[in-house]
């Protein structure tokens, strides 16, 4: 138990820091969006690249990994979406990010420094396998359906939208770079593997700082059974998916072969959103909801990530 309490405890500590550190105008909030930008453009991109790029194709391609998250992602984002329309009535943008609030988890903010402290061994292949799903599939497929539901773009014009994004993904750069790089079998010189490292190194302690800062102001006004359902879905019913898509994978013949990659699934899929999520919801006049829903899952994580690593004796 104190061990498992040491992980979690850490984790959500360095969040309490960045939250405090904001709130105490230790940083103004603009010096936080530069930490974040860093982050997302330099910290989390190497992290990536160094991931996909010192790992043999075949590590990286784990049919049963990818396979059995993405079925359970899908499964989720299908039920979040459907829920939204006839439950609740919801138009079709909101619909879009209630179920991306459930099906798309925070996989280099929070996962990839829990796998870290609970499964060191596999928390790089981890991190780069849930990048491929998400930035390859999860999160165009999020843009398609928002951008159809808005009617601001369709057709080739949706399709250029949405690629030029993609295409202007430091996240996606680096983990076409890696992918090609393992590909190739091409040795990195040390002149650019060293520096790609020690930026690497930087991004799981400030990338919590910095989800702890975005905390500060918002507030959980007004909290309707459609905010509960997307934090449940998330923390609950995505770990439940994963898990059921892993076995699934298995029982056609497509094994992860890895216990601890299976363990490092299940965890990554139990924590909040995405960073992106509200962000994102925000150009579609949907941030009320998702930064309400972000603020529950960062709470509730913590609970429900240290439960999870009791379940799996990590």
């Amino acid at each position: 138990m104190i061990e498992v309490l040491s992980i979690s405890g850490t984790i959500f500590a360095l969040i309490a820091v960045g939250y405090l550190a904001v709130l105490w105008k230790v940083f103004a909030e603009a010096e936080l969006r530069t930490l974040g930008t860093y982050v997302v453009r330099f910290a989390l991109p190497a992290l990536v690249f160094r991931a996909v790029s010192g790992r043999e194709l075949g590590e990286i391609l784990n049919a049963g990994y990818l396979g059995g998250y993405l079925i359970g992602s899908l499964a989720v984002l299908v039920v979040g979406y459907v829920s939204a329309l006839r439950m609740f009535g919801q138009s079709r943008v909101a619909a879009t990010f209630h179920a991306m609030g459930m099906s798309c988890a925070n996989s280099g903010f929070i996962g990839y420094p829990i796998v870290l402290m609970a499964l060191p061994s596999v928390a790089a292949t981890a991190l780069a396998l849930n990048m491929i799903v998400e930035n390859l599939v999860l999160i165009p497929l999020i843009l398609i359906l928002a951008e159809a539901s808005s009617g601001s773009a369709r057709g080739w014009p949706m399709v250029r939208t949405i690629g030029r994004r993609l295409a202007t993904n430091p996240i996606t750069v680096a983990l076409v770079a890696g992918l090609a790089v393992s590909l190739l079998g091409i040795p990195l010189p040390r002149v650019i593997a060293e520096p790609v490292n020690l930026i690497a190194a930087s991004s799981a302690a400030l990338s919590l700082l910095v989800i702890g800062g975005t905390l500060v102001g918002l507030q959980v006004r007004a909290v309707d059974r459609q905010v509960l359902v997307v934090v449940a879905g998330k923390l609950l019913l995505l770990p439940l998916a994963v898990w059921a898509g892993i076995v699934l994978m298995g029982a056609i013949g497509l094994e992860v072969g890895d216990g601890k990659l299976v363990e490092a699934a299940i965890l990554i899929a139990a924590t909040p959103a995405m960073g992106i999520y509200p962000l994102l919801a925000q150009q579609y006049g949907e941030e009320k909801s998702a930064a309400m829903a972000m603020l529950l899952m960062t709470v509730f994580s913590f609970f429900t990530i240290t439960g999870l690593l009791l379940l799996l004796q990590v």
